[in-house]
């Protein structure tokens, strides 16, 4: 299966609970879980997106302690998956990246908890993925997700994650978990 696949977790612009526009801040579990995912499943970057330099410097003494210091020395499968993540202050600066790594723009995927007239199916998605013919980029939201301009923009929406229960309020890195799988995994 191709391995054009890149993803990007945006801090910004996202819904808070009430639907208003917000930048959330970093989680620790989002940068290592959502490495760790990402390296499973053959992406080749993980970009964590945030507007806020004291956050991305947070994120960067994250990195230095897991691939340049103890945290790299003893745990090794850690410093593998932090590897391949970079950090962007916003979308348009993870394309450039992307453009100067694959030589091409990047079609962008987003998710989402709600249908869209858009909206495409995982093994629709992965069809194209596996082709290999342009490089991919699924973005994903914190917070209550991504604002919808960011949305109708992108080329394609995902099907929501949908599950058999009345709750649907995953954490970000459960869902680009089971959205790499769905893309990525052998499906057995």
């Amino acid at each position: 299966m191709s391995k054009r696949l890149y993803i990007a977790l945006l801090h910004n612009p996202v819904y808070n609970k009430d639907y208003e526009v917000i930048t959330t801040s970093v989680t620790n579990l989002d940068v290592h879980d959502i490495c760790r995912a990402a390296r499973t499943y053959g992406v080749k970057r993980y970009f964590l997106v945030h507007p806020l330099e004291t956050q991305r410097q947070l994120i960067e003494e994250i990195m230095r302690y897991w691939l340049t210091g103890y945290g790299g020395e003893s745990n090794p499968d850690r410093k593998e998956a932090l590897k391949i993540l970079e950090l962007a202050a916003d979308l348009e600066e993870v394309q450039k990246r992307i453009e100067e790594l694959e030589g091409q723009k990047a079609l962008t995927v987003v998710t989402d908890a709600r249908v869209y007239p858009r909206t495409v199916s995982y093994q629709e998605m992965r069809d194209k993925i596996s082709r290999g013919d342009v490089p991919y980029l699924v973005l994903f939201g914190t917070g209550w997700g991504l604002v919808k301009e960011e949305i109708e923009k992108a080329d394609f929406i995902l099907h929501p994650i949908e599950a058999d229960s009345d709750y649907n309020h995953l954490s970000v890195r459960s869902a680009v978990a089971i959205i790499l799988d769905r893309l990525m995994g052998n499906g057995r």
